[in-house]
């Protein structure tokens, strides 16, 4: 029933946004009662941070790996640094931290989550991983958490605020996209590879 409640909300979110969704609305679309409804959900922020959170696990479900295997360290930053900047600057996530952007004024602890949630899943296996590249010597980081968000941002870097604000109305094209990511591992290998 909670999965049935989620599709209903996402569809009635896509199509109408955030502010003008109704309680109604998502129940005529999942086709479940209020009473029903409000079993799961509190009310609509709580519906639309589930789907976030839902939303954030598909995303990260196979993406640590990629920080695990036996490749060289660049190339594990180099796909780490592309899907997330893919992810960042993707339709859906947009449209997303929008919304979460308009809701901060009148919900900041909902902003508050959303952020600890969303940089904390991207960063956590990156830490991992730079951490044991510290401990191991490759790399010499005072700074292991501003060196993660470092490279998180450089990576989207000029795409990212661009996508945001609708000045770059679509995502940025896969070969823009990678050459920005290669810049960023450069500069971040650059400032922190030992030797």
């Amino acid at each position: 029933m909670r999965a049935r409640i989620l599709d209903g909300a996402s569809k009635v979110f896509l199509e109408t946004g955030f502010d003008a969704a109704s309680m109604n609305d998502i129940c005529r679309t999942a086709a479940v009662s209020k009473s029903t409804l409000y079993v799961y959900f509190t009310d609509k922020e709580a519906l639309f941070e589930a789907l976030v959170e839902q939303e954030r696990e598909r995303l990260f479900k196979d993406s640590d790996h990629w920080l695990e295997d036996d490749a060289p360290l660049e190339q594990k930053l180099v796909r780490y640094a592309s899907y997330l900047a893919g992810i960042l600057c993707s339709d859906a996530v947009i449209r997303t931290q929008r919304t979460i952007v308009a809701l901060s004024e009148r919900k900041p602890e909902l902003s508050v989550r959303f952020y600890e949630g969303g940089a904390g899943r991207a960063q956590r296996p990156l830490l991992r991983l730079l951490e044991r590249e510290v401990a191991e010597g490759t790399l010499a980081i005072p700074d292991i958490a501003l060196a993660a968000s470092q490279l998180i941002e450089l990576s989207t870097a000029g795409l990212w605020r661009q996508r945001l604000f609708g000045k770059l109305p679509a995502p940025p094209d896969p070969a823009l996209l990678a050459a920005n990511v290669r810049s960023a591992v450069d500069m971040f290998l650059a400032a922190y590879r030992r030797g």
